[in-house]
C-alpha cells in the first residue's frame, strides 16, 4: 500500500526557473527510498512539498498524498496538511536544533503537536514523556548527551537527536533532506544506521535524499534519481553503477560518487528512458 503519493506536480520559482515538471512517484508503507540527483536537480524541493511547506504550480491533477490523505491537490494546500503533517517527521541538514536548549528538551519537543498548547509553551513535559524521549535517544545512541546543550554536541549527534524527536513525534513517514551531507564518514554511517534501523525495526516510512550514491547502494533497497527536475530513474539502488551515472548525469555524476569507492554491483542494462512505474505510483 503506497504512503506516499506524487502526480504530475511542477513547481516554478520566481524568475521562471522550474525545479520540478510534472514528477510523478510512490513510496509503499515501509520502505527506505533514497531521493539522489546533482545539485539543482530538485530534491529537497520534492521533499518540502510532500511535507506540505511549500504549495506545487497550480495544475489540475496535481495531487500529493500521505497514506490516504491530500496534502495538496491542484497546487493548493488542503485543511488537513497541517494535522497530516504530525505524522511526518522532516529532519533537514541543517538539524534544527534550539542549541541552548538541553538534547532532551530539543527531542521532547516532538510531542508538541499532540499535547494542548499551553503544556507545550511552558515545557510541561510529563513523566512518560520524558521516558519515552530518553528511550529514543538511548536507541540512537546519544543518551548519555541528554542533559548537555545541545550546542554542545557534533553534527552527527545532533542529526541524531533530531531521528529521536522524529521517533518520539510518532512520525509514520520520515523525510530526511540531505541529513549526512555536512558530515564526516564515521558520522553519516551513524546517521544512516539509526534511520535504517527505525525503518527496518519500527516499519517508518523513510524517503532520505542523498547527494552519494555509495549510501544510497548500502542503505536504501530502492532509489528515485532526479535530473533537472524529472524523475530520470526509479528502480533498485544496485544498479547505480558508476558507468550508469554516467550515463545519466554526464559529468554531473562525479559529485554523486564518493572517491576511491568500488564498483558494487555489475553494470544494468537499463535504457534511458521515463521512471518504472511502483505500487501505488
Amino acid at each position: 500500500m503506497a504512503t506516499v503519493v506524487v502526480e504530475g506536480l511542477s513547481k516554478t520559482f520566481r524568475g521562471g526557473k522550474r525545479a520540478l515538471k510534472d514528477v510523478s512517484v510512490s513510496v509503499d508503507r515501509g520502505e527506505m527510498v533514497a531521493l539522489i540527483g546533482a545539485s539543482g536537480s530538485g530534491k529537497s524541493t520534492l521533499i518540502r512539498h510532500v511535507a506540505g511547506l511549500v504549495q506545487a504550480d497550480r495544475n489540475d491533477g496535481c495531487k500529493v498524498m500521505v497514506g490516504d490523505r491530500p496534502v495538496q491537490t491542484d497546487g493548493r494546500l488542503t485543511t488537513d496538511a497541517r494535522d497530516i503533517r504530525r505524522d511526518i517527521g522532516v529532519i533537514f541538514q541543517q538539524f534544527n536544533l534550539v542549541g541552548r536548549l538541553s538534547v532532551l528538551t530539543n527531542v521532547l519537543t516532538g510531542v508538541l503537536g499532540r499535547v494542548p498548547a499551553v503544556r507545550g509553551t511552558l515545557g510541561l513535559f510529563s513523566r512518560d514523556e520524558k521516558i519515552v524521549a530518553m528511550q529514543a535517544l538511548a536507541r540512537v545512541g546519544i543518551a548519555e548527551t541528554a542533559r548537555q546543550r545541545a550546542s554542545t554536541l557534533s553534527g552527527g549527534q545532533q542529526q541524531r537527536a533530531a531521528i529521536a524527536r522524529a521517533m518520539v513525534q510518532g512520525a509514520q513517514i520520515v523525510l530526511a533532506d540531505e541529513p549526512i551531507a555536512s558530515l564526516d564518514p564515521a558520522s553519516a554511517k551513524r546517521v544512516m544506521e539509526a534511520l535504517s534501523e527505525i525503518n527496518r525495526n519500527d516499519g517508518i516510512t523513510v524517503v532520505v535524499s542523498l547527494h552519494q550514491v555509495e549510501y544510497a547502494r548500502r542503505y536504501c533497497p530502492r532509489t528515485v534519481a532526479l535530473r533537472d527536475g524529472e524523475v530520470a530513474y526509479d528502480g533498485p539502488s544496485e544498479a547505480l553503477t558508476h558507468d550508469f551515472l554516467r550515463e545519466l548525469y554526464g559529468d554531473a555524476s562525479e559529485e554523486l560518487v564518493l572517491p576511491d569507492v568500488p564498483e558494487r554491483a555489475p553494470r544494468p542494462q537499463i535504457a534511458l528512458q521515463p521512471a518504472v512505474a511502483f505500487a501505488g505510483a
